[in-house]
């Protein structure tokens, strides 16, 4: 029923006063934060959580719960009121502490900080695309393990977003995304407050929304009033039997509803209301103006009647589990290995070892053998391109494609649409039961990295898989040669990045990204065909897991120390190969390291990369064709660095890389110079 009785609708408007009243008084106290948000949605927020939402607070992680994502993270507030209110852990003292050092209670959602936050949550946009994600790992986990007569997985996706939010480019991928999936258990409830930071959004947004997600295959319903909750809880329910297509609600609100003075302005968008506004809004609520954080017993017992509705949904569903493993013992293995996260026992038997003497190979295309010899006995691995999949090889061979036709698919077609594709995966995994990948060239990285970089705050071991990583792309010209790429994503923290040097290397590093679990993994792949290494000399003084080691080192018997050591990632290893055997021939005996990944390196204990790189060999010479900053810590005051720090150029591959002094000629003549000046 959409509509509560006069009494206790009345206790209802009483709940919902209380989560505007509690989220004001918090970031009053924090003199920091956005009221007005939290108090226009207060109505959305607590229909949707105590009338309609499953979750179980006593069992956030519940894995056929609800998702909830609030996108515009900065009204977090009302996130953290309704966490406290509906018995979630949180106390009046984390309220107090909002935006506080050491806190519960962070000015954005962080993901594993606050429970029952599902997601990390600010820069305008990932927390819709998030929630496609999420959705789209439903109806696939869904597809694969519901039978005729028991559903296990069956639930919603809701996303509370604002016009920020739809102002983000990413929104609009994902949401085209979604509605060409037919993601009918998505639905959005869209803040129509017309108000941005500026003012008002008629200065910058005039956009027909309804007829925008219409066009885009949603299902739109319109709500006149943001206050009306017997309104909120039809357009709710209509949704809800929407099953063909998501849904968006749009719901006209106030911001800052209640504020005599600043209601329906930019100035309750960011900014404390200030102590005097708030006793005229606690007044105009019927709330005692000369108490903080004030909840009424008869609040908290109403809003906690959601902890057992949730724990009588979680017993009903298990009761459904548990006969459910009787029937189907082998499916619901693969369902326990799949929301636990286990790599299947053998997953990376078939991964094939390359040999010395076959032909060259590209790591794209040595990736993609790996990742399909992986893919056929690890069933939580999905994922796609950003309509590059070609030139990626990130297609699953033998696999269905995920479509609304058979959401059972693996290969997901993202089309062009990088920036969506990033924080798409990140919600995927965060629904659980997936190992998500995505793929692009390597200088559409820009493109991923905002999703990229939350993803790393997080810790998702989420996979980028990125090609085409040098000037070696050659004809293309500058705007699809890398040059700065693989620097700026080692600056991110928490993300591990492999440049791997050859195809058995590549299969290496495809063990690292499936292994890592508390950061994500970038892949970075050669469009050219790159030699097998010698795989007599990999091993024998550590491996890619390590970072670096030595792929050729001087003859211990020959009593010649090391002169220089020629440190390289990628294709240029081959190149420093070339170059230490030329400068043998001068009597100059050079160690050669291919250093794949800086951060595993980092992470390698001290006797082991002292062993690699030896504090005592100061002549030292970085190749990597790409901006030289940050490899001065390896080679120090003494050594070189032959990189590109200018954009590329159109030509053949072979000729940019030649022109640009990546090349063993010039590595020799630099190697030579570095030994001089030591000497």
């Amino acid at each position: 029923m959409a509509c509560a009785q006069k009494d206790q609708k009345e206790l209802e408007q009483l709940c919902i006063h209380t989560i505007r009243t509690l989220s004001i008084d918090a970031i009053q106290k924090a003199n920091s934060g956005h009221p007005g948000a939290p108090m226009g949605l207060a109505p959305t927020a607590f229909v949707l959580w105590n009338r309609y939402m499953k979750h179980n607070p006593k069992n956030p992680a519940w894995i056929d719960r609800d998702r909830f994502v609030l996108s515009g993270g900065h009204a977090s507030m009302l996130l953290y009121s309704m966490l406290y209110l509906d018995g979630y852990g949180l106390t009046l003292d984390d309220l107090k502490n909002f935006r506080q050092w050491g806190s519960r209670t962070p000015g954005h959602p962080e993901y594993k900080h606050t429970p029952g936050v599902e997601t990390t949550t600010g820069p305008l946009g990932q927390g819709i695309a998030n929630a496609v994600g999420m959705a789209m790992a439903e109806r696939h986990l869904a597809s694969c393990f519901n039978t005729n007569t028991k559903e296990i997985i069956n639930h919603f996706t809701y996303v509370i977003c604002g016009d920020g939010d739809l102002m983000e480019g990413v929104a609009s991928e994902a949401i085209s995304l979604a509605g060409h999936l037919g993601l009918g258990k998505l639905i959005c409830l869209y803040d129509d407050n017309s108000i941005t930071i500026e003012g008002a959004t008629s200065i910058a947004f005039t956009e027909d929304v309804k007829a925008k997600f219409e066009a885009m295959n949603w299902h739109v319903v319109s709500v006149a009033d943001g206050n009306d909750t017997c309104a909120i809880a039809s357009a709710i329910e209509e949704a809800q039997k929407e099953v063909s297509k998501p849904s968006l609600i749009k719901i006209k609100t106030k911001i800052a509803y209640g504020s005599p003075n600043k209601q329906g302005t930019s100035g309750a968008h960011g900014s404390p209301l200030g102590a005097d506004e708030i006793k005229l809004v606690k007044e105009f609520y019927g709330l005692p103006i000369d108490k903080d954080f004030y909840v009424l017993n008869e609040v908290l017992t109403e809003c906690r009647k959601v902890v057992e509705k949730g724990e009588a949904q979680e017993r009903a569903w298990q009761d459904i589990f548990d006969t459910y493993k009787v029937e189907f013992p082998q499916k619901t293995a693969e369902f326990v290995d799949a929301v636990s996260g286990y790599l299947t026992q053998g997953w990376d038997s078939q991964i094939p070892l390359f040999k010395t003497g076959d032909k060259p190979v590209a790591t794209r295309a040595a990736s993609g053998k790996v990742l399909n010899a992986i893919a056929k006995n690890l069933p939580v691995l999905m994922g796609g391109s950003a309509d590059l999949a070609p030139s990626n090889n990130t297609y699953l061979s033998g696999f269905a494609d995920f479509q609304k036709e058979s959401y059972h698919g693996r290969n997901i077609r993202f089309g062009v649409r990088e920036h969506a594709m990033g924080a798409i995966i990140s919600g995927m995994y965060l629904h659980g039961g997936i190992r998500p990948y995505g793929g692009t060239f390597l200088v559409f990285a820009d493109y991923v990295r905002p999703a990229l970089r939350v993803a790393s705050l997080m810790g998702l071991p989420l996979i980028y898989v990125f090609t085409h990583d040098s000037v070696a792309v050659g004809e293309d010209g500058p705007t699809h040669q890398p040059i700065e790429h693989v620097a700026s994503l080692r600056a991110i923290p928490n993300l591990n990045v492999i440049r791997p040097a050859d195809a058995n290397e590549t299969a290496e590093a495809w063990r690292v990204a499936l292994t890592t679990m508390d950061r994500p993994t970038a892949l970075i792949l050669s469009r050219q065909n790159l030699p097998i290494l010698d795989q007599n000399q990999i091993g024998k003084d550590g491996s890619l897991s390590h970072g670096a080691y030595i792929i050729k080192d001087v003859d211990k018997d020959s009593n010649r120390g090391i002169d220089i050591i020629l440190i390289a990632s990628g294709s240029e290893v081959h190149l420093c190969l070339n170059a230490a055997l030329e400068l043998e021939k001068d009597g100059i005996y050079a160690r050669v390291v291919s250093m794949p990944s800086w951060e595993l390196f980092e992470k390698s204990p001290a006797p082991y990369r002292e062993r690699i790189l030896p504090h005592d060999v100061k002549a030292r010479v970085a190749v990597e064709a790409g901006i030289s900053m940050g490899w001065e810590r390896y080679v120090g005051d003494s050594g070189k660095i032959v990189g590109i720090n200018s954009f590329g150029a159109s030509a053949p591959g072979e000729k940019v890389l030649e022109e640009y002094g990546i090349s063993t000629k010039n590595i020799v003549e630099q190697a030579k110079m570095v030994v001089a000046k030591k000497g």
